[in-house]
């Protein structure tokens, strides 16, 4: 078989699985959460049996907090949702008439006004789009029961896979490390992702009840979520609380200068300094990689796609990165900074070869 004809057949199955995942999207988006959330569960529950604490009972601590979480979050989320969602046309209309202020303050500077703005940026569009991403995770939510109850079975089965590997392997001694070094990167990933974007959901959503914006529980909870996005999720989560502040009866220009500085602060806290030095550079993806992982997966799953976008894609990344034969294909994920590592280490190896 020819290369150009293996590269058709390969590309047909491709398109064929993406179908299968678009027309199965309501099955495949609780599915690939319960994934997500029983990997960063799987942490406390290997350190409870490090602990010596049996597999059962390590089982239903972690389940049982993360149901009383899920129903605590649940609570909060779906009660100030209500009242976002109700107050949104009073907001996007309070932006309208600050909007049309601006635009009349420009023609009293003797500059030409737009015919028709809207037609080209409509300012109530950052807060319909939060509007939509929150409901639709209100609706994942919904599917709390189902993701809980695959996450127990996902956890369940964990500790049997090394000996189903061993058995279905040809080579286990030969392939059997790159399947441990890729669940080994990918909990590390998720575990140390999954801290900082709480870590970012927290201090924002403090930060916001504290200097008085409306709804911090929601803009602190879509941090969280838009933290698993590198560089643009800070920028579009800061986007709805910064348009809030500024329409507040109370508030205005000075604070929602105050909120963006607060949202940049934290964001550079951790997505600099934090991030880089638990993560390192080697996990990371390239921002053209970033951008279109986010328009395929959301294409592919909806809004929870585009959050999930990112995580897929490290997850991709880390399994071409554990395989020797396929170690190049990571490097052209990454950012140009962990090839350009790559290469000094394969050269410092080689010279040292040669002495």
């Amino acid at each position: 078989m020819s290369v150009g004809t293996r590269g058709i057949i390969i590309l047909a199955a491709l398109v064929v699985i993406a179908a299968g995942i678009k027309a199965a999207q309501a099955l495949m988006v609780p599915f690939l959460l319960s994934v997500f959330v029983a990997t960063i569960a799987s942490t406390p529950l290997l350190w409870l049996e490090r602990h010596r604490v049996p597999k059962v009972f390590a089982i239903i601590v972690v389940i049982s907090t993360l149901m009383a979480a899920l129903l605590a979050v649940g609570a909060l989320f779906t009660q100030s949702l209500g009242q976002f969602t109700e107050l949104l046309p009073a907001y996007q209309q309070r932006l309208e008439t600050l909007f049309q202020a601006l635009l009349d303050w420009v023609v009293a500077q003797g500059l030409p006004r737009p015919a028709d703005y809207t037609e080209v940026f409509d300012p109530g569009t950052a807060l319909q789009l939060a509007g939509n991403t929150l409901r639709g995770l209100g609706g994942v939510l919904s599917n709390g029961f189902l993701i809980l109850l695959t996450v127990i079975f996902v956890l369940a089965e964990a500790s049997t896979i090394r000996p189903k590997l061993v058995a279905a392997l040809q080579n286990p001694n030969r392939d059997l490390p790159h399947f441990e070094r890729f669940a080994t990167t990918l909990n590390r990933y998720m575990a140390i992702k999954a801290s900082t974007s709480l870590l970012t959901g927290v201090l924002l959503g403090g930060f916001l009840a504290v200097i008085g914006v409306d709804f911090p529980f929601l803009w602190g909870l879509l941090a969280f979520f838009l933290n698993f996005v590198p560089a643009i999720g800070s920028i579009i989560a800061a986007v709805p609380p910064v348009l809030l502040a500024l329409m507040q009866g109370d508030g205005g220009l000075g604070l929602a200068l105050v909120t963006g500085i607060g949202f940049l602060a934290v964001n550079v806290l951790i997505g600099n300094f934090i991030e880089p030095r638990f993560l390192g550079a080697g996990l990371g993806l390239s921002a053209l990689v970033v951008l279109l992982s986010i328009i395929f997966w959301g294409w592919m799953l909806g809004p929870v796609g585009m959050l999930l976008a990112v995580p897929l894609t490290v997850t991709l990344k880390i399994a071409l990165d554990a395989g020797e034969s396929t170690r190049r294909l990571g490097l052209l994920l990454g950012p140009a900074r962990a090839a350009g590592q790559a290469q000094e280490e394969q050269t410092g190896a080689q010279s040292h070869e040669a002495v």
